[in-house]
């Protein structure tokens, strides 16, 4: 094997690490930005984001959505 095989294996496997490495960022991030915000619902926009991400990507958003959204605070009165 030449220097070009080995350097053409070293781009092909930093590329697969490079995108697992990206998958599995995405998939953490809405549970790490609900936890960051005190979201009330910080496990079940963990399971979303890595659920959403794993079984197909269209509602992926709809969950990093969630991590932003906060539920309003009932006033004490009613």
């Amino acid at each position: 094997m030449s220097f070009i095989d080995y350097f053409a294996w070293f781009v092909l496997i930093f590329l697969l690490l490079t995108a697992v490495a990206a998958f599995v960022a995405m998939a953490m991030a809405p549970g790490y930005i609900a936890k960051s915000r005190n979201h009330p619902w910080t496990q079940a926009v963990t399971v979303a984001g890595w659920v959403t991400l794993i079984c197909g990507f269209v509602l992926w958003p709809v969950a990093l959505i969630w991590a932003y959204v906060d539920t309003p605070k009932k006033e004490e009165g009613r």
